[in-house]
């Protein structure tokens, strides 16, 4: 395997272990909701869970079809035992950027190696990354605010 692709096999893999974190936080942090808005939080929260684990199959889907081997580690998992909804909004917002990250260095290494099928799919999942974070930066803001809180 070239260095360039044993980089960008190691960077999916990354992908894949951050993404699967994502779906254990996205659900334990449905089950800690309470209170009024319960409801609607608990279902966004478990939307999430379920595209984060549609990004985790695209990247092991990504790393096979590049002839690897997907990781079967999982990222990092976080328990500040930080329950309240603004805090949980907070640790979604530095779980989505981090995510964002780890696209945009995929997409440098594919356009280095133009791979056009990774250089795309990294530009997809950085739309969708940025998307999330423009939502829950919504959801951050007190009604009636404008501003971005990001």
């Amino acid at each position: 395997m070239t260095d360039n692709k044993q980089t960008i096999v190691a960077k999916l893999n990354t992908i894949l272990e951050h993404e699967l974190a994502g779906v254990v936080r996205y659900t334990h942090y449905s089950f800690m909701v309470f209170g009024y808005s319960r409801i609607p939080i608990v279902g966004w929260l478990r939307s999430a869970a379920t595209e984060t684990l549609t990004h985790a199959h695209e990247a092991g889907e990504m790393i096979t079809q590049m002839g690897e081997h997907p990781s079967l580690g999982i990222g990092e998992l976080l328990e500040t035992s930080k329950h309240d909804i603004h805090d949980i909004m907070i640790e979604s917002l530095e779980f989505e950027k981090s995510g964002v990250r780890h696209y945009y260095e995929l997409l440098q290494l594919a356009e280095k190696s133009h791979l056009i099928v990774v250089e795309e799919y990294a530009r997809r999942l950085i739309t969708e990354e940025e998307q999330h974070i423009g939502d829950i930066d919504k959801m951050l803001r007190k009604p009636g605010e404008i501003a971005s809180v990001v």
